[in-house]
């Protein structure tokens, strides 16, 4: 009789299959324990100090001998009497009392006229251009207020025209802009407060001193008073390129 081997006894039937997972097994341990990562760390040392026993020191008293403080010196004072006799007279002064009693007599003073002095005070008026009775009148000018101001007006301009001259400094640095320039002819004609605003201080010194050069006029009249007369003028600074 033949034995017949039983299929499910083969040992070596799934032998592969355990070796594949086997090998996947070994290879995620490899991985795992390649990819760790270890920290270290720092290391204390702890002691704790046990006192058993305290110590005590005796500490010995010591004493200083000081001696005592010399005594203070003696020092005896003899009083001198002189006598002097009396040469000189000393005349005694009387301070009268300021205070006012009820036995004085209060001087009454009336004030008369002659004793008040009045000062005049000048009264000083600014008017602006535009509502002025009688504009400031530049010499060369005639004629009624409407044409003053007119030819205020231009002669202002050619007073322009002629003593502009523009700063060397500020051409050679292309500064350029519009200088306002605000003054005052005062009553007595004389051109005065020059004030400028603008870009640069060189053509503001420029502006103020073409201001300077404006000739004395007729000041402007407010019912028939001289007053003061406030203007502004823009003076354009600007280069032409060539």
């Amino acid at each position: 009789m033949k034995l017949k081997k039983n299929p499910r006894a083969n040992v070596g039937r799934n032998s592969s299959l355990y070796f594949a997972v086997g090998l996947n097994v070994m290879l995620l341990l490899t991985y795992l324990g390649l990819e760790h990562k270890t920290y270290e760390t720092p290391t204390t040392k702890v002691d704790i100090l046990m006192l058993t026993e305290q110590l005590e020191e005796d500490i010995p008293i010591t004493t200083i001998n000081v001696p005592p403080p010399p005594p203070p010196p003696k020092t005896v004072v003899s009083e001198a009497i002189t006598v002097v006799e009396d040469v000189a007279e000393v005349e005694e002064t009387f301070v009268e009392s300021s205070e006012i009693g009820q036995d004085d007599i209060i001087e009454e003073r009336v004030a008369s006229v002659d004793d008040v002095e009045v000062e005049e005070v000048e009264e000083y008026i600014e008017v602006p251009f535009a509502v002025i009775e009688k504009v400031p009148q530049f010499p060369g000018c005639e004629g009624s207020n409407v044409e003053l101001k007119a030819c205020f007006q231009q002669k202002m301009q050619e007073h322009l025209q002629k003593h502009f001259r523009y700063p060397d400094a500020a051409a050679e640095l292309n500064i350029q802009g519009r200088v306002f320039v605000y003054f005052l002819i005062d009553k007595y004609g004389n051109v005065s407060k020059i004030q400028t605003r603008g870009p640069n201080k060189l053509l503001e010194t420029e502006a103020e001193r073409i201001i300077g050069l404006l000739p004395k006029m007729e000041p402007g009249k407010q019912r028939n008073k001289p007053v003061g007369v406030p203007y502004s003028i823009p003076i354009n600074f600007k280069l032409h390129q060539q």
